[in-house]
């Protein structure tokens, strides 16, 4: 089969190129999916430069997340058949004409959404949906601070705290043009705060008439942790899931994480078993997967795709991506 391949290992975004890898084995459990589109992540390029620690076992072709049918099923699988039309989550493999994952790590793919629309959900709304759900167990009623809120994990997760019941949403963002979006969409942010240019910390405050957040969910570490910390209400859960900023705090004032009785959490999604993953894909599906419509659609949680490349323009769509100027998630038509 043909696959996206990054010579030497790691290197630039130069580095890769299309090459031929053996088309991959259908073990026990497995289905073989014929990849129609996949999505671009944030940890795509930090892998290609050697810098992401893969879970033993992964194959070293880059992606996580595709769409396309089923092309051929392992002993044991049931649900699944030839021809089925499915999105999916994986450890690695998706920049490749095939992909094997477990039976539990897919879902069927809704006749309205599009093959591009479909690839762009699992990781950034699963990765939002852990967050919020099963790490910082959103309530009903709370506030919540959400950063990045134009990336594909932030404007998942604003959707999906709004989809929770939840009182307030703020997310941060560096341009007027992408506030403003983000506060005209359905669902969308309630407040939005430009951090180049205002005090977060200040707005949370404000909007939550004194009481601070509830819940953040923070891609940028260093740079946010003090402000952070000041938005965080009594009981507030901040969980951190990139540290786009840094990874190394100074110094900080453990009174207040003491005090204000704070916790916070790390997640990540990749790494974790099994077990875990097929509990939550499944659980993702079951609450959140018919609400969710393609970039055309009118439900009540929607797709966002900054631009569709051809897989055969890798270069120029990794090149957007690490620019990180758009709004919404970079998907690649397999063709």
């Amino acid at each position: 089969m043909r696959a996206i391949l990054i010579k030497d290992g790691k290197g630039p975004i130069e580095n890769l190129y299309f090459g031929e890898r053996p088309e991959p084995e259908v073990p026990k459990d497995y289905v073989l999916v014929k990849i129609k589109a996949f999505g671009l992540n944030g940890m795509d390029p930090i892998q290609r430069r050697g810098e992401y620690p893969l879970p033993p076992g992964t194959t070293d072709i880059l992606g996580v997340e595709f769409s396309g049918h089923v092309s051929a099923v392992g002993e044991g699988v049931s649900k699944w058949k030839q021809g089925d039309e499915v999105f999916g989550l994986a450890i690695g493999g998706a920049y490749a004409e095939y992909i094997a994952v477990n039976q539990t790590y897919i879902l069927p793919k809704p006749s309205h959404l599009s093959w591009v629309d479909a690839a762009s959900i699992p990781e950034v709304y699963i990765t939002a949906y852990q967050a919020l759900f099963r790490v910082a167990q959103i309530k009903r009623g709370e506030n919540v601070l959400i950063h990045s809120g134009a990336s594909g994990v932030g404007l998942a997760a604003i959707q999906l705290a709004r989809m929770s019941g939840a009182n307030s949403v703020i997310t941060t963002a560096s341009t007027k043009e992408k506030l403003d979006w983000l506060l005209s969409i359905p669902n969308g942010a309630t407040h939005t705060v430009n951090y180049k240019t205002e005090d977060f910390a200040a707005v949370a405050m404000e909007v939550t008439n004194g009481k601070g957040v509830d819940v953040i969910v923070d891609f940028v570490g260093q740079s946010h942790w003090t402000k952070n910390i000041e938005a965080l209400a009594y009981d507030g859960r901040m969980v951190h899931l990139a540290m786009l900023s840094g990874s190394i705090v100074k110094e900080m004032d453990l009174k207040k994480i003491i005090f204000k009785r704070l916790h916070i959490l790390g997640s990540t999604l990749r790494a974790r078993d099994y077990e875990y993953k097929s509990a939550l894909i499944s659980d993702f599906g079951n609450e959140f997967g018919s609400s969710i419509t393609g970039r055309d659609g009118e439900g009540p949680i929607k797709t966002y795709v900054q631009k569709v490349y051809s897989w055969k323009d890798i270069h120029a769509a990794t090149h957007t991506l690490e620019a990180g100027k758009g709004i919404g998630k970079i998907v690649m038509e397999v063709d």
